[in-house]
């Protein structure tokens, strides 16, 4: 290995053939030479594939090959062409070992080189730079055992790789299945080792590596963080980064005391106390970076926190990023003051924390950024969430202040990022919305509410960021977009470099790769073009890491709108969005209803027609029954609602008429067909028919319900007057056949005595007849010429009513009795007034032909109505031991 060039040789000696790739920057890329009869030499690329730079790869120990070459791309070689038109069938361990062709005049401009995957690489970490280690030498990508794994090791791969050093390594974790195999050696690197490939290596003892666990690395851009004042690290001072470009300076734009926190712990400076902003600057120090750490004040280092530096601007001069620190690592500060009675609480602010630690912390969770998502805080070593009891901007905009996320766009509510866990630590808070800490706003207290967790509060930020690709028909191809201050926005394709395209895929779950289209034509309508010059670097996992232009409303010009290509694109699996159903793949288009139309159908990420070709009523059926559209009444074809567009998938459709969708039904294979859409089939169907659960549904079987209920009441009501009707009949017909006795003046001993008794009403037989009391020691007239002699009526045989009871007149002033119940004058035709005696067995009766109440005509209270009548005959039964009846002054009309 010579430095400065990149070479790697296989096999040795001066016997046998060597390989080597050179110029290529790594020892697994570069061109390919050949070292035979002591000259080195080249393959002519004729011919040249795949097929053979596998051969290549796997003979170099560099894994399988990316890419093979053509046309001298690592530059032209020297000395003798040794092979051309090579035939491998990527099989052979030596690339001299495959078939060749016959020889043919070639210049060095036509060298071959290949691009292997390399020896190792780390896998599952989200990006290039973190993962699990693995290696292959040819066979496949293997796990390395975590056995005798050291930092040193770590550091060599991250180096290879290109991803800086390596920021933490994890050991024994879990294979991902309990058969997969594990490499057979145990790696020694020292540090210095340009390559893995290159480490000592010893065999795992008796095999031990097989039933031991992998290793996760990850790399990060930044190695080394100090304080620097007056030229000098110590404990407080300007906080400098080192990278692979050497050290940086960083912003003072959202640094904040979370992140000073991180510093003071990784420094072994105990806490930090201040943050001032450009204090320790010093003149002719490099750009600073624009980098910006939204740590949680949990993280054992700086570059473990997330990272903003998409659309970030340049920092101002001297707005450097300093910390000062306690200095001493077992020194404790005293705790915030964050108690809403004190007033300064009110009105907290950075400078108000400089000399005190706070233990608790605040993140977002569940909504894809740092900066959305459901409001936690770490209280007494529990992660909970804040109720939305009260929850509004105000409160939103102290949480993303605090998280450095800019401004609350929006205060969501009913666990709109899902339900957390744990306890609710605060409820009705009641942000002026100037408050540094949100657990300096008002609240009832920690862990004090009445809610549950589908009550939990969330945010979302001004700073939140969101990316996707927009395609009517492709998952994972499409305009590239990014929801930026509230608003979906198209992004700028210049210079968008391979490892920025590759950012954008992975983050998209795209593949590993992507390319950029510019022969799309260019989009409709209008919208912004947030950002330009993006520019990721390999240790970047999300595209929110990549450095650009800052954020602008028109970035370019709309020519310059990226359309990229991942290498996981497939089509939509769904018209719209995953999962969806035979419903949803189903369509008519071109009628004068929803159920009527042109069928057409989702296939492979696109809309296409059916074919009329054996389309009867049967098939028209199934459609409308998928459709929810009740009956076929049609079948037309011939494009009877118009010729479709895009792919004819269904041919020679043969259906029973009761399949549950059309793709159950026979069918010519998909898109296999002779028509044109001259020929494409329909259906009319009778109409829509709402499921049993879809709103009209519903309200059906609501409606039905209420209505069921109604002629229930209805019916109990008829009944009851029925009833009501019979008793009133059978007891008029008892009181027509009643035997009157005469009332005599002169009246016995014993009805002296009841009559003169307090309390009991007496009857005066004028030809007006007026209810009365009378004081004690009087009585009634109760003689008249026109009765007749009667029997005594036995009680038993009045009838009694539903509902009749014993009702109470009370005196009205001018005279007169009032029915209390109902508030009436009453009047009963025919009436007998029964009135008890001492002995309640006895009982006198008075026949009537007419009766006037308080002055009411006969012919008007005829007319009362029946079940005022049954209560006002019931009411006129008086007992002599009731105390609700007063005495009541004669009437005088």
């Amino acid at each position: 290995y010579c430095a400065g060039r990149h070479t790697a040789v296989a096999g040795g000696g001066s016997g046998p053939p060597r390989l080597r790739l050179v110029d290529g920057g790594s020892r697994c890329a570069g061109r390919v030479e050949i070292f035979q009869k002591n000259s080195w030499g080249t393959i002519c690329d004729q011919g040249w594939d795949l097929n053979d730079a596998h051969v290549v790869c796997r003979q170099m120990g560099c894994g399988v090959a990316l890419d093979a070459m053509h046309y001298a791309q690592f530059g032209e070689g020297s000395g003798p062409i040794w092979l051309d038109e090579l035939k491998c069938t990527g099989e052979e361990d030596q690339v001299w070992k495959c078939p060749t062709g016959r020889q043919h005049y070639c210049l060095h401009v036509r060298d071959a080189g290949v691009i292997c995957s390399g020896f190792v690489r780390l896998d599952g970490g989200g990006g290039p730079c973190s993962g699990r280690v693995e290696v292959n030498s040819g066979g496949g990508w293997i796990p390395v055992p975590y056995r005798n794994f050291t930092l040193p090791t770590a550091q060599v791969i991250c180096a290879e790789l290109g991803c800086g050093k390596a920021a933490s390594f994890l050991l024994d974790l879990p294979l991902r299945e309990a058969s997969e195999q594990v490499w057979a050696e145990e790696f020694q690197c020292k540090g210095w080792e340009p390559e893995l490939w290159f480490c000592p290596r010893v065999p795992c003892p008796a095999g031990s590596c097989q039933h031991r666990g992998a290793v996760q690395v990850v790399c990060s851009e930044y190695t080394e963080v100090r304080l620097m004042k007056n030229g000098s690290s110590q404990c407080e001072g300007q906080v400098e980064m080192k990278t692979s470009g050497g050290w940086i300076t960083l912003c003072a734009s959202h640094w904040n005391m979370a992140n000073a926190n991180v510093v003071c712990r990784q420094l072994g400076c105990g806490v930090a106390i201040s943050t001032p902003k450009g204090e320790y600057f010093v003149e002719g120090g490099d750009e600073i970076w624009r980098d910006q750490f939204h740590c949680s004040g949990s993280e054992s280092f700086l570059w473990n926190c997330p990272v903003t530096a998409l659309g970030v601007p340049a920092c101002a001069h001297g707005n450097t990023a300093s910390v000062v620190c306690s200095g001493n690592q077992t020194q404790l500060l005293p705790q915030c003051n964050d108690s809403w009675s004190d007033p300064a609480g009110s009105t907290a602010s950075e400078s108000h924390t400089a000399n005190c630690s706070d233990s608790r912390q605040l993140r977002l969770v569940d909504g894809g950024s740092h900066c959305a998502g459901r409001v936690e805080i770490l209280q007494q070593g529990s992660w909970g969430s804040i109720c939305d009891d009260s929850w509004d901007l105000s409160d939103a905009h102290v949480v993303c202040r605090q998280l450095g996320c800019g401004v609350a766009l929006e205060a969501t509510i009913s666990a709109h990022f899902g339900e957390g866990s744990g306890p609710i630590w605060l409820d009705e808070l009641n942000c002026t919305g100037e408050e540094a800490y949100v657990w300096q706003c008002p609240s009832q207290g920690w862990g004090q509410h009445n809610c549950r967790h589908k009550e939990d509060a969330g945010v979302i930020c001004s700073e939140f960021l969101a990316l996707r690709l927009v395609s009517e028909d492709q998952e994972c191809a499409g305009w590239l977009e990014v929801f930026y201050n509230n608003t979906w926005g198209s992004v700028c394709h210049s210079p968008m470099e391979a490892v920025t395209l590759s950012v954008i895929c992975r983050q998209l779950g795209c593949g590993n790769s992507g390319i950029l289209n510019s022969s799309v034509p260019l989009r409709e309508g209008s919208r912004p073009r947030w950002v330009d010059g993006i520019q990721c670097r390999k240790t970047d996992t999300s595209l929110w890491q990549c450095p650009s232009d800052p954020w602008k409303q028109r970035s370019c010009s709309a020519k310059e709108e990226a359309y990229i290509m991942c290498s996981g694109n497939r089509p939509k699996s769904c018209p719209a969005t995953a999962p969806c159903t035979d419903k949803e793949k189903l369509r008519l288009r071109g009628g004068d209803s929803e159920c009527s139309g042109r069928v057409e159908v989702w296939h492979e990420g696109t809309w296409g027609t059916v074919c009329d070709d054996s389309w009867s009523l049967a098939e028209a059926e199934v459609v409308c029954q998928q459709l929810g559209c009740g009956s076929a009444l049609e079948a037309p074809g011939e494009a009877a609602f118009g010729p479709g567009n895009g792919s004819i998938w269904l041919d020679e459709v043969q259906c029973r008429g009761r399949e549950p969708s059309l793709w159950a039904c026979a069918a010519a294979p998909w898109g296999q067909s002779d028509c044109k859409h001259e020929e494409d089939a329909g259906v009319r169907c009778s109409a829509p028919v709402p499921g049993i659960f879809s709103l009209p549904g519903i309200l059906c079987m609501i409606l039905g319900a209420l209505l069921f209920l109604v002629l229930i009441i209805l019916g109990t009501q008829l009944l009851r007057w029925r009833a009501k009707h019979q008793a009133l009949s059978t007891f008029e017909a008892a009181v027509d056949e009643v035997l009157y006795q005469e009332i005599d003046h002169s009246i016995n001993p014993e009805n002296e005595s009841l009559l003169n008794s307090p309390g009991v009403f007496h009857i005066s037989c004028s030809s007006t007849y007026s209810l009365f009391s009378e004081p004690a020691g009087q009585h009634a007239d109760a003689t008249s010429n026109s009765y007749d002699d009667v029997e005594e009526l036995p009680v038993s045989e009045i009838p009694s009513s539903p509902g009749m009871k014993e009702k109470t007149f009370f005196p009205e002033e001018g005279g007169g009795a009032r029915y209390s119940q109902t508030g009436m004058w009453i009047a009963l035709f025919p009436v007998v007034l029964i009135i008890s005696t001492a002995n309640e067995n006895n009982f006198t009766s008075f026949p009537f032909d007419s009766l006037t109440v308080s002055g009411t005509s006969p012919q008007s209270l005829r007319e009362a109505d029946n079940s005022n009548t049954e209560e006002t005959a019931s009411s006129l039964v008086l007992r002599q031991d009731d105390p609700g009846y007063d005495d009541v002054e004669p009437n005088t009309t």
